[in-house]
Protein backbone atom coordinates (compact mmCIF):
# COMPACT_ATOMS: atom_id res chain seq x y z
CA UNK A 1 0.00 0.00 0.00
CA UNK A 2 2.90 2.46 1.02
CA UNK A 3 4.52 1.68 -2.49
CA UNK A 4 0.74 2.74 -3.97
CA UNK A 5 0.80 6.00 -1.54
CA UNK A 6 4.15 6.93 -3.27
CA UNK A 7 3.25 6.59 -6.54
CA UNK A 8 0.69 8.24 -6.46
CA UNK A 9 2.12 11.50 -4.58
CA UNK A 10 4.32 12.37 -7.83
CA UNK A 11 0.66 12.44 -9.44
CA UNK A 12 -0.72 15.68 -9.95
CA UNK A 13 -4.44 16.27 -10.82
CA UNK A 14 -6.72 19.37 -11.91
CA UNK A 15 -10.06 19.13 -11.71
CA UNK A 16 -13.02 21.26 -13.55
CA UNK A 17 -16.22 21.43 -11.91
CA UNK A 18 -18.72 23.97 -11.42
CA UNK A 19 -20.50 22.78 -8.02
CA UNK A 20 -18.19 23.82 -5.72
CA UNK A 21 -19.13 20.89 -2.96
CA UNK A 22 -18.31 18.44 -5.79
CA UNK A 23 -15.12 19.82 -6.35
CA UNK A 24 -13.84 19.71 -2.61
CA UNK A 25 -15.32 16.32 -2.21
CA UNK A 26 -13.48 15.24 -5.06
CA UNK A 27 -10.40 17.17 -3.77
CA UNK A 28 -10.44 15.75 -0.36
CA UNK A 29 -10.80 12.32 -2.01
CA UNK A 30 -7.80 12.56 -3.93
CA UNK A 31 -5.94 13.97 -1.18
CA UNK A 32 -6.82 11.23 1.32
CA UNK A 33 -5.18 8.33 -1.39
CA UNK A 34 -1.99 11.11 -2.05
CA UNK A 35 -2.50 12.66 -5.26
CA UNK A 36 -1.73 16.54 -5.31
CA UNK A 37 -4.57 18.84 -6.58
CA UNK A 38 -2.57 21.63 -7.93
CA UNK A 39 -5.68 23.45 -9.83
CA UNK A 40 -9.30 23.66 -9.90
CA UNK A 41 -11.73 25.20 -12.00
CA UNK A 42 -15.50 26.13 -12.48
CA UNK A 43 -15.86 26.24 -16.63
CA UNK A 44 -14.69 24.07 -19.31
CA UNK A 45 -12.03 27.36 -20.37
CA UNK A 46 -10.75 27.46 -17.25
CA UNK A 47 -9.87 23.97 -17.60
CA UNK A 48 -8.19 24.43 -20.54
CA UNK A 49 -6.12 27.15 -19.47
CA UNK A 50 -4.87 25.51 -16.45
CA UNK A 51 -3.89 22.41 -18.27
CA UNK A 52 -1.68 24.28 -20.42
CA UNK A 53 0.05 26.37 -17.65
CA UNK A 54 0.26 23.48 -14.85
CA UNK A 55 0.57 20.56 -17.18
CA UNK A 56 -1.35 18.08 -14.51
CA UNK A 57 -0.44 14.62 -14.75
CA UNK A 58 -4.63 13.79 -15.00
CA UNK A 59 -7.36 16.36 -15.26
CA UNK A 60 -11.14 15.33 -14.57
CA UNK A 61 -13.44 17.23 -16.54
CA UNK A 62 -16.95 17.38 -15.49
CA UNK A 63 -19.89 17.36 -18.39
CA UNK A 64 -21.85 20.31 -17.73
CA UNK A 65 -19.85 23.55 -17.28
CA UNK A 66 -20.38 27.20 -18.33
CA UNK A 67 -18.43 28.71 -21.07
CA UNK A 68 -17.27 25.66 -22.34
CA UNK A 69 -18.43 22.02 -21.81
CA UNK A 70 -16.21 19.06 -20.30
CA UNK A 71 -16.44 17.40 -23.65
CA UNK A 72 -15.07 20.02 -25.88
CA UNK A 73 -12.34 20.79 -23.28
CA UNK A 74 -11.33 17.36 -23.59
CA UNK A 75 -11.12 17.09 -27.04
CA UNK A 76 -8.78 20.22 -26.54
CA UNK A 77 -6.73 18.63 -23.75
CA UNK A 78 -6.65 15.42 -25.20
CA UNK A 79 -5.57 16.57 -28.69
CA UNK A 80 -2.31 18.90 -27.31
CA UNK A 81 -1.46 15.74 -25.56
CA UNK A 82 -1.36 17.67 -22.18
CA UNK A 83 -3.04 14.71 -19.69
CA UNK A 84 -4.87 11.87 -19.43
CA UNK A 85 -8.86 13.13 -19.06
CA UNK A 86 -11.55 11.69 -17.04
CA UNK A 87 -14.87 12.66 -17.58
CA UNK A 88 -17.71 13.30 -14.80
CA UNK A 89 -21.29 13.19 -15.16
CA UNK A 90 -24.82 12.72 -13.17
CA UNK A 91 -25.44 11.01 -17.34
CA UNK A 92 -24.58 7.52 -18.18
CA UNK A 93 -26.24 7.28 -21.37
CA UNK A 94 -24.67 5.25 -24.27
CA UNK A 95 -24.34 8.43 -26.63
CA UNK A 96 -22.49 10.75 -23.47
CA UNK A 97 -20.10 7.46 -23.25
CA UNK A 98 -19.34 7.33 -26.66
CA UNK A 99 -19.03 11.07 -27.05
CA UNK A 100 -15.94 11.21 -23.85
CA UNK A 101 -14.00 8.41 -25.90
CA UNK A 102 -14.76 9.92 -28.87
CA UNK A 103 -13.37 13.74 -27.58
CA UNK A 104 -10.03 11.27 -26.26
CA UNK A 105 -11.40 10.46 -22.31
CA UNK A 106 -9.38 7.26 -20.97
CA UNK A 107 -12.16 7.30 -18.20
CA UNK A 108 -15.73 7.55 -17.64
CA UNK A 109 -17.36 8.36 -13.49
CA UNK A 110 -20.83 8.70 -12.87
CA UNK A 111 -22.16 11.16 -10.07
CA UNK A 112 -22.46 10.16 -7.52
CA UNK A 113 -19.64 7.94 -6.73
CA UNK A 114 -17.37 6.72 -4.24
CA UNK A 115 -13.74 6.73 -3.33
CA UNK A 116 -13.48 3.13 -4.05
CA UNK A 117 -14.80 4.39 -8.37
CA UNK A 118 -12.55 7.25 -8.35
CA UNK A 119 -9.44 6.00 -7.79
CA UNK A 120 -9.78 2.79 -10.33
CA UNK A 121 -10.66 5.16 -12.67
CA UNK A 122 -7.72 7.33 -12.13
CA UNK A 123 -5.27 4.74 -12.28
CA UNK A 124 -6.84 3.20 -15.31
CA UNK A 125 -6.68 6.55 -17.39
CA UNK A 126 -3.04 7.16 -16.28
CA UNK A 127 -2.51 3.30 -17.39
CA UNK A 128 -3.75 3.91 -20.49
CA UNK A 129 -2.50 6.95 -21.48
CA UNK A 130 1.14 5.81 -20.59
CA UNK A 131 0.61 2.62 -22.82
CA UNK A 132 -0.67 5.11 -25.32
CA UNK A 133 2.19 7.61 -25.23
CA UNK A 134 4.89 4.73 -25.45
CA UNK A 135 3.66 2.97 -28.51
CA UNK A 136 3.21 6.77 -30.07
CA UNK A 137 6.58 7.37 -29.61
CA UNK A 138 7.91 3.94 -30.99
CA UNK A 139 5.81 4.98 -34.43
CA UNK A 140 5.28 7.85 -36.31
CA UNK A 141 2.49 7.22 -38.90
CA UNK A 142 -1.26 7.06 -37.55
CA UNK A 143 -1.63 3.87 -39.78
CA UNK A 144 1.21 2.04 -37.85
CA UNK A 145 0.28 3.08 -34.43
CA UNK A 146 -2.97 1.58 -35.01
CA UNK A 147 -1.91 -2.08 -35.95
CA UNK A 148 0.85 -1.73 -33.11
CA UNK A 149 -1.63 -0.92 -30.71
CA UNK A 150 -3.85 -4.08 -31.86
CA UNK A 151 -0.96 -6.42 -31.75
CA UNK A 152 0.17 -4.96 -28.49
CA UNK A 153 -3.25 -5.44 -27.02
CA UNK A 154 -3.40 -8.86 -28.40
CA UNK A 155 -0.25 -10.07 -26.67
CA UNK A 156 -1.04 -8.43 -23.48
CA UNK A 157 -4.20 -10.83 -23.48
CA UNK A 158 -1.99 -13.40 -23.92
CA UNK A 159 -0.06 -13.08 -21.03
CA UNK A 160 -2.93 -11.97 -18.69
CA UNK A 161 -4.55 -15.17 -19.82
CA UNK A 162 -1.29 -17.14 -19.32
CA UNK A 163 0.53 -15.87 -16.37
CA UNK A 164 -2.84 -14.23 -14.58
CA UNK A 165 -1.30 -10.65 -14.79
CA UNK A 166 -3.38 -7.63 -14.45
CA UNK A 167 -3.03 -5.33 -17.45
CA UNK A 168 -0.82 -2.98 -16.30
CA UNK A 169 1.36 -6.03 -15.64
CA UNK A 170 1.51 -7.14 -18.89
CA UNK A 171 2.07 -3.84 -20.92
CA UNK A 172 5.18 -3.41 -18.37
CA UNK A 173 6.77 -6.82 -18.88
CA UNK A 174 6.37 -6.38 -23.02
CA UNK A 175 7.73 -2.60 -22.57
CA UNK A 176 11.22 -3.96 -20.17
CA UNK A 177 11.30 -7.18 -22.47
CA UNK A 178 11.64 -4.78 -26.06
CA UNK A 179 13.99 -2.63 -23.63
CA UNK A 180 15.93 -5.45 -22.49
CA UNK A 181 16.68 -7.16 -26.03
CA UNK A 182 16.19 -3.98 -28.12
CA UNK A 183 13.73 -4.76 -30.00
CA UNK A 184 10.16 -2.72 -30.40
CA UNK A 185 7.22 -3.55 -28.20
CA UNK A 186 5.73 -4.68 -31.76
CA UNK A 187 8.33 -7.37 -32.05
CA UNK A 188 7.83 -8.50 -28.97
CA UNK A 189 4.33 -9.02 -28.96
CA UNK A 190 4.85 -10.61 -32.31
CA UNK A 191 6.67 -13.48 -30.52
CA UNK A 192 4.65 -14.01 -27.59
CA UNK A 193 1.81 -14.29 -30.15
CA UNK A 194 3.26 -16.70 -31.59
CA UNK A 195 5.09 -18.28 -28.90
CA UNK A 196 1.32 -18.60 -26.79
CA UNK A 197 -0.36 -19.87 -29.96
CA UNK A 198 2.38 -22.65 -30.01
CA UNK A 199 2.15 -23.22 -26.25
CA UNK A 200 5.85 -22.71 -25.77
CA UNK A 201 5.96 -19.77 -23.82
CA UNK A 202 9.05 -18.56 -22.03
CA UNK A 203 7.19 -17.54 -17.95
CA UNK A 204 8.41 -13.72 -17.85
CA UNK A 205 10.65 -12.77 -15.46
CA UNK A 206 8.88 -11.24 -12.16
Amino acid sequence: MAETQTDAARRRVLIAEDEALIRLDLAEMLAEEGYEVVGEAGDGEAAIRLAEELKPDLVILDIKMPIMDGLAAAERIAGARIAPVIILTAFSQRDLVERARAAGAMAYLVKPFQKSDLVPAVEIALSRYSEIAALESEVAGLTDRLEVRKTVERAKGALMTTYNMSEPQAFKWIQRTAMDHRMTMKEVSERILAETAGGEVAEPAS
